[in-house]
């Protein structure tokens, strides 16, 4: 399938050569790194690490980092066509690169001090170092701002107690962003930025989550007891950290977009090979009026989600405030994807349901998307606070 990307007068034009690049390096990848353990990884749910260090030798884990920082130097066009890319492939992957690339690395790349990013971004952007971010609590999701984890000045230390929830990376991570409490309950400039070293006393892993799909995808809890954090490890000034916060959600919701992208194309090309392969009442089952039909809403869907993914990439691209489109992208992406998911499994009948046929995984996976990084109703209430405006 051809992508299309926007330029800055509207027109849509073909994949450029980078992107182009970028699609076939990661099909041979995930041909040959990805599908023979895929399954295996989805079943245990193991994280495979060393899959992440091999796409650090390619520099798709440090995709947007400058090259001065052992980044690839790229723009998010380029980003987007590797998530979905990844994702088409295994969505658990494209996850944990994108997690990888947007929360953790990116927020220290946007608001790092020179030193900070010398330190972090040549590891994070190689996979030397895997890295996690951590906002969401047990009872505070899209409430961030009720957190109980806690920061309190001791001297020229910070003393952090609390959990952290749901985080990518929560147990492999070797360093990670937090958002904890250094102000008052509900002041949006009550939140700091702290970046924490695994194996800083008093930080650990904790349980991790058995979880529908993406079960590659490691999911855990970031646990703090009397961890002691040096004011040179907070990002900005103490105070900053939601606003920050907001603001890497918006780049990250790109990336959440691009992955049901990725999960979209995955199902759409496979249920358009099923189709024309299976046969009933003596003809492939793509002749009948109602597989077509399936086929081409899921075409049409796929195509109108990529072009807002694309539009909410360039503008960001071009450094303007992406708020509402890349709210728009998310939403429409990640609900898209569950809806090709799902015709999927209907489209592959009784084999949609097994597990020796991609669309299972793809249609468990899909779900996600409508839930991370603020769920549908979260991205109605932007869109809606936006347009409102």
């Amino acid at each position: 399938m051809s992508h299309t990307v926007l330029n800055e007068t509207g027109n849509t034009f073909h994949m450029n050569e980078t992107q182009q690049m970028i699609a076939d390096m990661i099909r041979k990848f995930g041909k040959e790194h990805i599908l023979p353990k895929m399954m295996e990884w989805d079943e245990s749910q193991e994280f495979p690490v060393d899959v992440f260090k091999k796409l650090g030798e390619l520099g798709l884990m440090g995709v947007l980092v400058p090259t001065e920082y052992g980044g690839a130097g790229l723009s998010y066009t380029e980003y987007v066509t590797a998530i979905t890319e990844l994702a088409s492939h295994c969505s658990s992957i494209g996850l944990s690169m994108a997690a990888h690339n947007s929360l953790c690395t990116g927020h220290i790349l946007q608001f790092g001090n020179d030193e900070q990013k010398k330190k972090y971004l040549p590891k994070l952007a190689t996979a030397e170092w895997i890295g996690a971010w951590g906002l969401t609590e047990a009872n505070t999701g899209s409430d961030a701002m009720r957190m109980r984890c806690t920061a309190v000045q001791d001297g020229d230390y910070w003393v952090i107690n609390g959990t952290k929830n749901w985080i990518t990376h929560g147990i492999t991570g070797n360093v990670a962003v937090v958002l904890v409490r250094t102000g008052e309950l509900l002041d949006s400039h009550g939140i700091t930025a702290f970046i924490v070293e695994r194996g800083t006393p008093g930080f650990r892993g904790g349980k991790k989550e058995n979880k529908l799909g993406m079960r590659a995808s490691e999911t855990a809890e970031l646990i703090f007891e009397n961890c002691r954090v040096h004011k040179s490890q907070i990002l900005g000034n103490v105070g900053d950290g939601f606003v920050q916060a907001m603001k890497v959600l918006d780049g990250g919701r790109i990336s959440i977009a691009a992955l049901s992208l990725g999960i979209a194309k995955g199902a759409l090309n496979a249920s358009i090979k099923y189709a024309k392969e299976r046969q009933q009442f003596g003809q492939p089952i793509a002749n009948f009026q109602a597989i077509a039909f399936k086929l081409a809403d899921m075409a049409l869907e796929f195509e109108a989600a990529e072009l807002l993914t694309m539009q909410a990439a360039d503008m960001k691209n071009r450094g303007l405030k992406i708020t509402k489109e890349s709210a728009y992208a998310k939403y429409y992406a990640s609900e898209v994807c569950v809806r090709v998911a799902t015709e999927a499994v209907q489209i592959f009948g009784g084999y949609g349901y097994t597990k020796d046929f991609p669309v299972e995984k793809f249609y468990r996976d899909s779900k996600l998307c409508t839930i991370g990084e603020g769920t549908s109703e979260i991205q109605k209430l932007v869109i809606a606070r936006e347009l409102l405006k």
